[in-house]
């Protein structure tokens, strides 16, 4: 069970066990970070669960959709390490990844 370090928005780090089989969004939100809104429960129709992925490990998730990047374009606060943490799959390639929660827009 790979371990995922959580910034919120005030940047307090919490390190937290993500089961393999879920996806990102699911781990942040059920380990109790309300600021993580997740509206659309994971159907990639809003960009509530955006997040900023660490850099040395964006290269191991998987392709984004032009639904995902769409979404994206949206906020104000994307960078070239946003995704929406609803369409990242949980893997032991994570192991050790650092996800800091995007401000809200």
């Amino acid at each position: 069970m790979p371990q995922i370090i959580v910034v919120d928005q005030s940047g307090k780090e919490s390190s937290v066990e993500a089961i393999e089989g879920r996806t990102l969004m699911e781990v942040i939100r059920d380990s109790g970070f309300d600021e993580l809104l997740a509206l659309c429960g994971g159907c990639c129709s809003c960009a509530t669960c955006h997040v900023h992925i660490d850099p040395d490990y964006i290269d191991k998730l998987p392709k984004m959709s032009a639904d995902e990047d769409d979404l994206l374009d949206s906020s104000d606060n994307r960078n070239e390490f946003s995704r929406l943490s609803c369409q990242v799959p949980i893997t032991s390639a994570l192991e050790g990844c650092k996800v800091t929660i995007a401000p809200e827009d």
